[in-house]
Protein backbone atom coordinates (compact mmCIF):
# COMPACT_ATOMS: atom_id res chain seq x y z
CA UNK A 1 0.00 0.00 0.00
CA UNK A 2 1.32 3.48 -0.98
CA UNK A 3 0.81 6.22 1.32
CA UNK A 4 0.37 10.08 -0.71
CA UNK A 5 2.63 12.35 1.05
CA UNK A 6 1.32 15.63 -0.94
CA UNK A 7 2.52 16.86 -5.14
CA UNK A 8 2.51 13.67 -7.02
CA UNK A 9 4.80 12.10 -4.37
CA UNK A 10 3.58 8.30 -2.74
CA UNK A 11 5.67 6.16 -0.79
CA UNK A 12 5.43 2.72 0.01
CA UNK A 13 4.36 2.20 3.69
CA UNK A 14 7.02 -0.59 4.35
CA UNK A 15 9.45 2.08 3.20
CA UNK A 16 8.75 4.88 6.01
CA UNK A 17 11.23 4.83 9.04
CA UNK A 18 10.10 7.85 10.26
CA UNK A 19 7.45 10.70 9.41
CA UNK A 20 8.33 13.68 11.73
CA UNK A 21 6.88 17.49 12.64
CA UNK A 22 9.27 19.61 11.65
CA UNK A 23 8.43 22.95 13.38
CA UNK A 24 8.77 20.56 16.88
CA UNK A 25 11.67 18.63 15.93
CA UNK A 26 14.03 21.57 14.15
CA UNK A 27 14.15 22.67 18.24
CA UNK A 28 16.43 19.61 18.25
CA UNK A 29 20.53 20.40 16.83
CA UNK A 30 20.71 16.37 16.04
CA UNK A 31 17.49 16.36 13.90
CA UNK A 32 19.31 20.01 12.51
CA UNK A 33 22.17 18.73 11.23
CA UNK A 34 20.43 15.09 10.06
CA UNK A 35 18.38 17.30 7.30
CA UNK A 36 21.55 19.35 6.69
CA UNK A 37 23.66 16.58 5.85
CA UNK A 38 20.51 15.37 4.05
CA UNK A 39 20.47 18.19 1.57
CA UNK A 40 24.53 18.21 1.30
CA UNK A 41 24.57 14.53 0.02
CA UNK A 42 21.42 14.68 -2.11
CA UNK A 43 18.94 12.88 -0.06
CA UNK A 44 16.26 15.38 0.74
CA UNK A 45 13.66 16.21 -2.19
CA UNK A 46 10.95 18.83 -1.20
CA UNK A 47 7.54 17.90 -2.59
CA UNK A 48 5.66 21.42 -3.48
CA UNK A 49 8.78 23.97 -3.66
CA UNK A 50 6.15 27.08 -3.30
CA UNK A 51 4.85 25.43 -0.03
CA UNK A 52 6.55 25.62 3.50
CA UNK A 53 7.13 22.41 4.53
CA UNK A 54 4.52 20.90 7.62
CA UNK A 55 7.00 17.32 8.06
CA UNK A 56 9.55 15.44 6.78
CA UNK A 57 9.46 11.51 5.48
CA UNK A 58 12.23 9.29 6.15
CA UNK A 59 12.13 6.37 3.63
CA UNK A 60 13.69 4.02 1.33
CA UNK A 61 13.90 4.20 -2.37
CA UNK A 62 15.52 1.75 -4.06
CA UNK A 63 17.26 1.01 -1.44
CA UNK A 64 19.01 4.68 -0.96
CA UNK A 65 17.35 6.76 2.08
CA UNK A 66 15.34 9.68 0.72
CA UNK A 67 13.95 12.53 3.48
CA UNK A 68 10.89 14.05 1.71
CA UNK A 69 9.66 17.39 2.88
CA UNK A 70 5.80 17.45 3.01
CA UNK A 71 3.45 20.10 3.06
CA UNK A 72 1.31 17.81 4.80
CA UNK A 73 0.61 18.13 8.81
CA UNK A 74 1.89 15.04 10.38
CA UNK A 75 -1.70 14.96 11.45
CA UNK A 76 -2.62 14.25 7.84
CA UNK A 77 -0.34 11.49 6.97
CA UNK A 78 -1.22 9.62 9.74
CA UNK A 79 -4.97 9.78 8.84
CA UNK A 80 -3.71 8.65 5.53
CA UNK A 81 -1.96 5.93 6.73
CA UNK A 82 -5.02 4.69 9.20
CA UNK A 83 -7.34 4.99 6.15
CA UNK A 84 -4.88 2.63 4.04
CA UNK A 85 -4.71 0.26 7.47
CA UNK A 86 -8.89 -0.03 7.29
CA UNK A 87 -9.08 -0.75 3.80
CA UNK A 88 -6.44 -3.38 3.97
CA UNK A 89 -8.25 -5.09 6.86
CA UNK A 90 -11.36 -4.64 5.26
CA UNK A 91 -9.92 -6.40 2.35
CA UNK A 92 -8.94 -9.49 4.53
CA UNK A 93 -12.32 -9.65 5.88
CA UNK A 94 -13.47 -9.43 2.39
CA UNK A 95 -11.22 -12.68 1.12
CA UNK A 96 -11.69 -14.43 4.19
CA UNK A 97 -8.29 -13.75 5.65
CA UNK A 98 -5.94 -13.78 1.94
CA UNK A 99 -5.05 -10.64 0.73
Amino acid sequence: MFLHLGGDEIVHVKDIVAIMDIEKTTTSAITREFLKTGEEEGFIKTIIEEEIPKSFVVAYKNDMQVIYLSPLSVTTLFRRYKKLETMKKKAKVRNGGAL
